[in-house]
């Protein structure tokens, strides 16, 4: 009698153990936002408004996109450091044809900017889809 009482318990313990590792690995209705390394900041060049329908772009070259045109975002002035690490980073989805998604460039610090749809593409200004 014992010994049964003994493997009843056992087995309680085991299957109560193996529901509680599996519900709490499981979490259905969380967004996971991940960031993506594009490599670590060289140096920027800005393109005012003139050049292109109004927008001020800053080109922005990195260890992993070492020419300018492939990268770029909004904004006047760049406030990356040379050797800064940077990330893209997905937010949501736009609401057109494609479900497009916005983007924005960070580095670890609290420097963000939001990733512009243009890129240079044998030497013409193109809208751009990651």
């Amino acid at each position: 009698m014992k010994q049964f009482l003994l493997i009843i318990i056992i087995f309680v313990c085991v299957s109560c153990n193996t529901t509680r590792k599996v519900t709490s690995q499981n979490r259905e209705g969380e967004l996971i936002n991940t960031r993506r390394y594009v490599g670590e900041f060289i140096d920027y060049r800005h393109t005012g408004p003139e050049i292109f329908g109004s927008t001020h772009l800053i080109w922005i070259k990195t260890t992993l996109f070492n020419s300018f045109g492939k990268l770029s975002a909004y904004g006047n002035k760049c406030d990356f450091s040379v050797g800064d690490k940077l990330y893209l980073r997905r937010l949501y989805s736009t609401p057109d044809a494609h479900g497009n998604w916005t983007y924005q460039i960070e580095n670890d610090s609290s420097v963000v900017y939001r990733v512009s749809d243009y890129k240079y593409e044998n030497n013409v200004l193109v809208k751009a889809s990651f």
